[in-house]
């Protein structure tokens, strides 16, 4: 294997003890101090889920057209169900793939923020019933990962191990099942766009042996292959704000795959309650001094309410499904 563009990280170094779980936390603040990306293998995650998953993901894409679009997004003001090739943007440009998103199963809440707006009900597609046992499966396990890193975050940031824990509320998670299409195309196309995730961890599970995947590392674009058995780890931009910029979150996009060739990925979102604001993180002194502070990119405001953050992100994404459903915040500041 081609020398990796980041490290691997083993979470069950956790339960070997306190020796090996100092190090992995450790290894783990170096690794998002430095980069913001990892791998993550020792997740116990078994092979036959991911094998269940992989292949309700390939079913789903498979089926007709005409099922695709009876759950296509366009008809959910909370920015769920499909998204047809080209359907979503990144940074004003087309991104070449199509998805389901899939979130918390909820009623939908009348009045209140603006962000109230992102939650309700998913859309299913009724051709293909055992997509959601599958999906409820993979979120309560991915759920666990995540809370798993962020209590080893929380402790080597100098925090208390339940700081996550007490101020995330009922996560907003999100499931994103992708599938980039090959392309003819001479020169390398756009999967999807440079962009950073707006709330706190991302678990990415890629199909094995597809690239696409890169990185900005010191001004550079560098692959990010698969990595057997691992996730591809990254934070997002409510973990630069809680730690006044100590952590990073990192530029990364995805390039289209050459015909015949296409792509299954699946990323899982965990995020904080739509109306939670991650209190700053009082850092030890000697991490403090190396906290640069937030980024500042007025075409691109970190709020520090997740909600607003990611409403942000989904009215850009979906200018469609934002003129439809939300023609009054179009254009607005959120």
């Amino acid at each position: 294997m081609a020398e990796l563009s980041l490290p691997i990280l083993d979470l069950s170094q956790l339960d070997n003890g306190p020796e090996a779980a100092a190090r992995f936390r450790d290894d783990l603040r170096a690794a998002t101090h430095d980069v913001g990306f990892f791998y993550l293998t020792g997740t116990g995650i078994s092979p036959e889920l991911e094998a269940r998953l992989h292949q309700a993901a390939l079913d789903f894409f498979a089926l007709p057209e005409a099922d695709k679009l009876a759950i296509e997004n366009v008809n959910s003001p909370h920015f769920r169900g499909y998204t047809r090739v080209g359907g979503e943007r990144t940074q004003g440009k087309v991104d070449w793939r199509e998805q389901i998103d899939i979130g918390p199963e909820r009623e939908p809440i009348v009045g209140g923020p603006a962000f109230n707006r992102l939650v309700g009900p998913n859309l299913w597609p009724a051709a293909q019933p055992e997509l959601q046992d599958v999906v409820a499966e993979w979120h309560a396990t991915l759920s666990d990962v995540a809370r798993k890193l962020l209590r080893a975050w929380a402790q080597t940031l100098g925090a208390d191990e339940t700081y996550f824990d007490e101020h995330f509320g009922e996560p907003s998670t999100l499931i994103k099942i992708v599938r980039y299409p090959g392309t003819d195309a001479p020169e390398p196309q756009q999967g999807v766009g440079a962009h950073k995730d707006s709330g706190v961890l991302t678990l990415l599970w890629v199909e094995p042996g597809k690239g696409g995947l890169q990185v900005e590392r010191d001004g550079a674009w560098v692959d990010a292959p698969p990595v057997p058995g691992a996730f591809v780890v990254n934070i997002g931009e409510l973990l630069e704000y809680a730690t006044g910029g100590y952590l990073k979150a990192t530029n990364h996009r995805v390039v289209s795959p050459k015909a015949p060739d296409e792509r299954i990925s699946i990323p899982f979102f965990f995020n904080p309650a739509l109306d939670k604001r991650l209190p700053l993180i009082e850092l030890p002194a000697e991490l403090a001094a190396e906290a640069k502070g937030v980024t500042e990119d007025p075409s691109n405001p970190i709020h520090a309410l997740y909600g607003e953050n990611a409403l942000k992100s989904r009215l850009r994404a979906h200018p469609d499904v934002a003129a439809i459903h939300h023609a009054d915040l179009v254009g607005a500041s959120v």
